[in-house]
C-alpha cells in the first residue's frame, strides 16, 4: 500500500546550508556588503542577498504615498502586499517593519505562513477561484473574512462553506480589456461588465462589506491605466445601483530595470486619486491596492558564479529553472556587476553577454543582454539586481539544481525606482 505525502513549497530559502531562518534586524551596521559576503563565503551555489533596510524603507515609502493619495480624496487606504511575489520570511519581516499590515494571500500555504508569522495581520483571500476546503479553512481556522470572486459559482461556494456568515467581505473582480503592461493579466480572471453588475447586486444582498477590484497587469508603465480601469469600475457600480465599501485598484506598480525607468511613483498615486475622486463614492469606502514587485524587487539581488565562458556567452550556476525565470522567455534584463574580491578589478569596458543556466536543457538560456567587463572569466561572480520579485519563489528542483544560500546585506539597490525614499542607503 502506498502512502500519501504532502510538502509545502512556501518555505524559507536555504541559509548557508541550513534551512533555519534567521532574525531580521534593521540595523545595517552589523551587516556586510555583497562583496564582503562573496569574499567570506566564496559561494559555489546561487546566493540571494536580502537588503532588509531597503525593503523596510520601500514599504514605508509606498504605504505613505498611498495613504496620502487616498487621504487627498477623503478616503482611507490599505496596502495589501501580494505574498506570491516573495514569501521569504526575512522579506516579510522587513515589510512588516516598514508598516505593511495587510496581506494579499492566494493559497492555503500563504495563509498559514502569514498567520504563523504575524498573528495580528489582516489577510485578504484575493484568488477569485478557490477550493471548497481552502475557503472553509481560511474562514474557520485562520480568521479570513475578505474573499474575492468573479462568478456566481464562486459566490455560492463561499456562502456555503462559511455557512452564510454574517461578517464576510466580498469583492467582485472585474475583467479589463487587454492592456499594455509587460505582463498582461486580462485573460484568466474577472467578470465581464454585465456579469459584474449582477454579481455586485448579489454580494450586496449577502454580505455587510462589498467591494470591486481589478488588476491592470504586472509592471504597468502607464499611470493613466488606473484611471481608465477606475472609470470602468465606476460604470459597473453605477449600473448595479449599490453602495460599495471597498475599491481595490490592484497591483501592477512598476520598478526600474536596465533600459526601463518608469514614471515616478507619485504619478501613479495622482492618477489613482483622480480616478477615485471622479467616482463620487461615499467617504466610508476604503481604497485598497495590492503591490508586489514595487515593494520587493529592489530589496534582493542574486549572486551567481561563472562556470564557463564561451565568447560572449557565460555559463552560470543559476538560470530559468531557478531565480532567473523572468530572464528567460519574458526577456527581463537585470542590472549586473562583476565581483572579483581576490584580484584587482580592471577597467576593461562593457560587453553584452548572454547567459546559460546550469541545467542540461538548452532552453535554460537568458539572452539579456547583460553588460559586464570584457575580461570576465570562469570563477568570477556576478551580482544581478532587482530580483526580489518572482526570483526565489519561482525556483524549482529541476535537474537537481535546487540549492541556494541567503545572506543579509547593507548595500543599496543596484537600481533605484523614482519616487521612493530609501533612508537606509543614504550616504
Amino acid at each position: 500500500m502506498g502512502f500519501l505525502r504532502s510538502r509545502s513549497a512556501v518555505t524559507p530559502l536555504r541559509r548557508n546550508g541550513s534551512a533555519t531562518a534567521t532574525t531580521v534586524s534593521l540595523s545595517s551596521g552589523r551587516r556586510t556588503t555583497v562583496t564582503q559576503a562573496v569574499a567570506l563565503h566564496r559561494p559555489e551555489e546561487p546566493m540571494h542577498c536580502i537588503r532588509p533596510g531597503v525593503l523596510a524603507d520601500t514599504a514605508e515609502s509606498f504605504v505613505a504615498a498611498f495613504g496620502e493619495a487616498t487621504a487627498s480624496v477623503g478616503r482611507g487606504g490599505d496596502v495589501l502586499y501580494a505574498v506570491k511575489c516573495n514569501p521569504e520570511p526575512a522579506v516579510l519581516r522587513a515589510l512588516w517593519a516598514g508598516g505593511v499590515r495587510h496581506f494579499d494571500v492566494a493559497s492555503p500555504g500563504e495563509i498559514r505562513l502569514i498567520r504563523q508569522m504575524f498573528p495580528e495581520a489582516v489577510l485578504h483571500y484575493m484568488h477569485p477561484v478557490k477550493g471548497r476546503q481552502a475557503i472553509r479553512a481560511a474562514y474557520q481556522q485562520y480568521g479570513v473574512r475578505d474573499f474575492v470572486l468573479d462568478s456566481r459559482e464562486e459566490l455560492d461556494k463561499i456562502l456555503e462553506e462559511t455557512d452564510g456568515a454574517a461578517d464576510l467581505g466580498l469583492v467582485v473582480r472585474l475583467a479589463l480589456p487587454k492592456g499594455n503592461a509587460v505582463y498582461d493579466l486580462s485573460g484568466k480572471f474577472g467578470a465581464a461588465m454585465a456579469d459584474a453588475v449582477e454579481l455586485l447586486r448579489a454580494v450586496r444582498a449577502a454580505a455587510p462589506k462589498v467591494g470591486v477590484s481589478f488588476h491592470v497587469g504586472s509592471q504597468m508603465l502607464d499611470p493613466a491605466a488606473y484611471e481608465r480601469a477606475l472609470a470602468l469600475a465606476g460604470r459597473v457600480i453605477a449600473e448595479a445601483g449599490v453602495t460599495i465599501d471597498v475599491l481595490d485598484v490592484g497591483g501592477g506598480f512598476p520598478v526600474s530595470y536596465p533600459g526601463v525607468t518608469p514614471p515616478p511613483l507619485g504619478d501613479f498615486m495622482a492618477a489613482i486619486a483622480r480616478g477615485v475622486a471622479a467616482l463620487g463614492l461615499p467617504e466610508t469606502c476604503r481604497v485598497w491596492c495590492e503591490p508586489g514587485r514595487a515593494l520587493v524587487a529592489p530589496g534582493v539581488s542574486l549572486v551567481v558564479q561563472v562556470v564557463k565562458r564561451r565568447g560572449d556567452e557565460l555559463f552560470i550556476n543559476d538560470g530559468v529553472y531557478g531565480a532567473l525565470s523572468d530572464a528567460g522567455v519574458p526577456g527581463f534584463r537585470f542590472p549586473a556587476r562583476m565581483i572579483r574580491p581576490f584580484e584587482a578589478m580592471t577597467d576593461a569596458g562593457g560587453v553584452e553577454f548572454s547567459f546559460y543556466g546550469p541545467t542540461c536543457d538548452s532552453a535554460d538560456r537568458m539572452n539579456g543582454p547583460f553588460l559586464l567587463p570584457a575580461d570576465i572569466k570562469a570563477g568570477d561572480w556576478i551580482e544581478l539586481g532587482q530580483l526580489g520579485a518572482y526570483g526565489s519563489c519561482l525556483r524549482t528542483a529541476f535537474n537537481g539544481f535546487d540549492q541556494a544560500k541567503v545572506v543579509e546585506v547593507a548595500d543599496a539597490p543596484l537600481l533605484e525606482t523614482p519616487g521612493y525614499l530609501l533612508r537606509s542607503c543614504a550616504a
